[in-house]
């Protein structure tokens, strides 16, 4: 009898137990509820309602500031960024791929030479530039259609034909300075009838800037050794009559024992000019020198050897210097 009081009392006691469990978790859940409705309320209560003339005024600011949107000038800033952008875009060629491209210009311009049929059949600066701009154009039609229909010579591969293609497809104008190939601008000139009678027709002009005197026997692609007399880095002129007219004022005024400088050399690029030394040779550099016998450094183009010791260096000798003529 007192086990079977026991085992009814056992199940009153898990009965009341699951009765508590469940009240509180009916309390927790309408608890729960009644934070998020009071949440929402406020939140209902605190967003901002807006007039329907405030909305109009708004729309109308909107459909002004639309109007009056500089939309010439976004145009324009994003021309000037692409233009940018594909100008200063640079692609590096290997220094065997400079070689070929200095190669088959300067045999274009030796094959144009050797046409000449008279000593008066001069190939001016335009002519030269022409000339060079043909070659481009049907090299790079050529090395891209080798590309499409995925052939390649003994002489080139099909991956440096790509590269080359992107380089003359390219700034024709940067990818000549950095290899060295600087050709001088074409100064137009106007043609007068005003010249006196038997004055003398001067010669070509080869070099940007106002003519050179016949003294200054003026060398494209060439930098003199000798002792400088005045340095170009603190001597920087506007054209290379400029700086011959320097070293031909030097001399004059040179003191009894002063050496007088007899050489100039200056840098038409640009883009800088090469030099082994530890400074950075900037454009318009005049060095004026002095040597007994004047000697050359480098004429044309800089020498194999020198390259693979130096391998900044590029092809063509930027320099263009004179040995003066007392």
């Amino acid at each position: 009898m007192a086990r079977g009081k026991w085992v009814c009392s056992y199940k009153k006691i898990t009965l009341l137990v699951c009765f508590f469990n469940i009240a509180v978790a009916l309390f927790c859940l309408r608890s729960l509820y009644a934070s998020l409705y009071i949440y929402s309320g406020s939140v209902g209560r605190n967003t901002l309602r807006y007039k329907p003339d405030q909305i109009q005024k708004m729309e109308e600011s909107e459909q002004i500031r639309k109007a009056h949107k500089p939309v010439e000038l976004i145009k324009l800033v994003k021309k000037f960024e692409e233009e940018f952008s594909s100008e200063t875009m640079a692609v590096e060629l290997p220094q065997h791929l400079k070689q070929k491209i200095v190669d088959e210009v300067l045999q274009r311009l030796r094959s144009l030479n050797s046409n000449r049929t008279s000593s008066s059949d001069s190939l001016g600066i335009d002519i030269e530039r022409q000339a060079v701009e043909s070659w481009r154009k049907e090299r790079f039609k050529e090395i891209k259609l080798a590309l499409i229909e995925g052939t390649s010579s003994s002489s080139i591969n099909l991956e440096e034909a790509g590269i080359l293609v992107r380089a003359l497809g390219s700034d024709w104008g940067v990818l000549s300075e950095e290899i060295g190939l600087w050709m001088p601008d074409q100064v137009a000139h106007e043609e007068h009838d005003d010249k006196p009678e038997g004055a003398e027709e001067f010669d070509e002009e080869v070099l940007p800037g106002r003519p050179l005197p016949q003294e200054c026997n003026a060398e494209l692609h060439t930098d003199y050794g000798g002792d400088a007399v005045r340095w170009g880095l603190t001597n920087p002129q506007d054209s290379a009559a400029d700086c011959c007219q320097a070293c031909l004022d030097q001399a004059k005024n040179a003191k009894e024992g002063q050496k007088k400088c007899n050489i100039w050399v200056y840098c038409p690029s640009e883009f800088g000019c090469h030099s082994p030394d530890i400074y950075q040779h900037k454009h318009q550099e005049c060095w004026l020198k002095f040597a007994e016998k004047p000697k050359l450094n480098f004429k044309d183009r800089y020498p194999e050897w020198y390259r693979n010791s130096h391998p900044s260096a590029p092809v063509i000798v930027p320099w263009a210097s004179g040995v003066i003529s007392m």
